[in-house]
């Protein structure tokens, strides 16, 4: 089974206790995550910031019990190397790869400009729950529901308003927990193998509920 020592030339990840929220210095990166996680009702552990795909999100996971308990038995711990992971999702390799160890249950983009938080949630909108957080200022502007609101619709982005510590739900998202499980790409088992090694460097990772 592949599998190999952890890389960090993949991952930029930074503790939630050393990163000020990019929406203000009321509220910290961390709380702030916690209480738009809150909102949007998603399970699991809120991760540290990560940049992925050249954009900084914040991911909300819990592990697969099965599968990391089968990860652990072949020492196969996540692989973060894209080039072996591009390989995983050819037909010949079903069954001979490591399984997802990770259920990524939402991704959050906290940004300053809704414009900024967009570009950053986009690409993960395809395959999980995304949301974006923006100042409630960026909010009420008259072009905001004109704008943001109609392109966030587009991709079923939800969109997060934050006062302080105030979190509101602007739009919800299309939301995916009821749907069909979606096929994985060479780009989402890394996402996943990223995330997954976040839930084994957390201190008590959330167990899954299904």
């Amino acid at each position: 089974m592949p599998g190999h020592a952890w890389s960090e030339d993949e991952l930029r990840a930074c503790s939630t206790t050393q990163v000020r929220s990019p929406l203000g210095q009321a509220a910290s990166m961390g709380r702030l995550a916690q209480r738009s996680v809150d909102a949007m009702g998603w399970t699991g552990s809120v991760l540290p910031p990560v940049k992925l795909l050249g954009r900084q999100i914040i991911a909300t996971a819990e592990l697969v019990p099965d599968a990391h308990a089968e990860r652990l038995v072949f020492a196969s711990g996540p692989v973060l190397d894209r080039a072996e992971i591009a390989t995983w999702v050819w037909p010949e390799m079903d069954g001979r790869v490591p399984p997802p160890a990770a259920r990524i249950t939402g991704v959050l983009a906290p940004a300053r400009h809704w414009r900024t938080a967009l570009t950053a949630a986009v690409p993960f909108a395809r395959f999980v729950n995304a949301a974006i957080v923006v100042p409630r200022s960026v909010a009420v502007a008259p072009d905001f529901a004109e704008t943001c609101l109609i392109r966030a619709r587009q991709f079923g982005i939800a969109v997060l308003s934050a006062d302080g510590d105030d979190v509101r739900e602007e739009l919800p998202g299309h939301g995916l927990d009821d749907a069909p499980p979606v096929e994985h790409t060479a780009v989402s088992r890394w996402v996943n193998e990223v995330v997954y090694q976040q839930l084994l460097s957390a201190e008590a990772p959330a167990p899954s509920r299904s």
